[in-house]
């Protein structure tokens, strides 16, 4: 009290000028106080950017029609297939090496056979156009995807998603879950917009330097707002998680939630804490138990596995028109590529055995179509670039690694997943994770792998954010 005496004896006994004087500095100083105050509420964005990834010259207009598309093939086609794969050199395998040094030609030759004599793309094309399928143009490219809409019920409520692939994948990852998010669920039913990421498959490559995840997002984005929709959902893994998070980032105000099943955040201290303490005392730095049996011991299974298995992104993401140009004029040398992923990262422990597991969870129809879409699209060296493009800086220090995400946010972590992120981990940079499920079986392709685990984690997110 007297120090308020004291303080109120002091004003009083200043001279109108200098009383102005404070009363003015007052109010300048609380004003900034609340625009700081706004600034640090206001949820921060990745500017969208523009671009124009056409070949030659950007044109006045562009035409913004959506076109009807469907995937063809032809005798000619299938011929050249054919006598390249007739002409084929293998190497004999090193005896009991498994996939251990990448996909084992004994079980190649295997797989060719059926390519060769059993695989039918005649039909698995028409299979392929079991779904709608679209073109428009966006920043100078034919962008691709399929369009599936729920079939009509009564008190039904339907909301738009969309599905975004990774490599070496495609939008056919998706075929085997799109009747499951289609179909009615506890009055919730999905209109499912699956795109091709372009340089992919059915989506013209870029013609210009630049194409990155930024830019993907960004056509995403414009796809979503010519299809008519202002709020949707996302739900990606692979490049699939980085594109739909960039797409959360730029227009949080149209991303009505965000599900992916791969996220990586690894920087910060809370990171480094986890890995001093997490093995011994988890639950002082936010670790589950689950968490810590899929990390420790953390060496081995994040840095050494990750170096064995990350070759292949060294390469594209420095020389991948080098490595590319065998691929896109050997179909299998195209299938062993490609294939050998989804071995191991369908599971680690499939390197030690002949046959690398492929099977087990794939039919060779559905990894032979993922394999044709590249093959008959030369799409290869464009879906390697996009390495090159996302990784000519440090990520880290991109405007999107610096801006975190504040959208409703599902997290789906799968055991057999390349990396494992803790919850804990993920609100760094996820500041509104609503869902976080411990997956019980599947790796990186999950929507491929497990259809049905996917679709229901999606559904249950989507419920908690609508409030059903």
């Amino acid at each position: 009290m007297r120090a308020l005496h004291v303080l109120k004896d002091t004003f009083f006994g200043l001279d109108p000028v200098q009383k102005q004087l404070l009363i003015g500095s007052a109010v300048a100083a609380g004003g900034i106080l609340a625009y700081l105050v706004h600034k640090g509420r206001q949820i921060k964005t990745v500017p969208l950017g523009e671009g124009w990834w056409g070949a030659g010259e950007k044109p006045q207009l562009e035409d913004d029609k959506i076109y009807p598309f469907q995937v063809q093939t032809t005798d000619e086609e299938i011929r050249d297939l054919y006598e390249r794969i007739d002409k084929t050199r293998y190497t004999d395998p090193l005896e009991d090496s498994g996939f251990q040094y990448g996909f084992n030609s004994t079980y190649l030759k295997t797989v060719v056979s059926y390519w060769r004599h059993k695989f039918d793309w005649k039909k698995q094309v028409a299979l392929l156009n079991k779904y709608p399928h679209f073109k428009t143009k966006i920043e100078g490219l034919d962008v691709h995807f399929i369009h599936v809409r729920p079939p009509h019920r009564e008190n039904q409520k339907v909301l738009p998603l969309m599905l975004v692939h990774g490599w070496p994948g495609s939008f056919f990852e998706f075929y085997k879950i799109l009747p499951l998010l289609t179909q009615n669920q506890e009055g919730v039913a999905f209109e499912v917009i699956c795109p091709s990421i372009p340089g992919y498959g059915f989506s013209e490559a870029p013609h210009k330097q630049g194409f990155d995840s930024l830019a993907a997002a960004r056509i995403f984005l414009t796809l979503m707002e010519r299809l008519g929709f202002s709020q949707f959902y996302l739900q990606g893994g692979d490049w699939g998680s980085l594109v739909t998070t960039n797409m959360a980032q730029m227009k949080p105000q149209n991303v009505k939630g965000l599900h992916l099943n791969m996220c990586m955040s690894t920087r910060g201290f809370k990171v480094l804490l986890s890995l001093i303490i997490g093995p011994y005392l988890p639950f002082l730095v936010g670790l589950s138990r689950e968490d810590v049996r899929r990390m420790f011991p953390y060496m081995e299974k994040n840095v050494w596995n990750i170096l064995k298995e990350s070759g292949y992104m060294h390469i594209q993401a420095t020389k991948p028109d080098t490595a590319g140009c065998g691929l896109n004029s050997s179909p299998v040398g195209l299938a062993a590529y490609l294939l050998e992923k989804f071995s191991t990262w369908t599971d680690m422990n499939n390197r030690d055995l002949e046959d690398g597991g492929l099977e087990r969870k794939f039919s060779l129809d559905d990894l032979l179509t993922n394999v044709m879409i590249y093959w008959t699209t030369g799409s290869i060296v464009s879906s390697m670039r996009f390495y090159k493009e996302n990784f000519k800086s440090n990520p880290d220090n991109r405007v999107d690694g610096k801006t975190p995400i504040y959208v409703p946010t599902g997290l789906a972590a799968f055991p057999a997943e390349l990396l494992h992120c803790p919850k804990s981990w993920a609100q760094i940079r996820y500041r509104n994770i609503c869902s976080y499920t411990f997956m019980p079986r599947g790796g990186h392709f999950a929507a491929f792998e497990e259809p049905q685990l996917v679709a229901s984690d999606i559904a249950q997110f989507v419920r908690k954010v609508e409030k059903l």
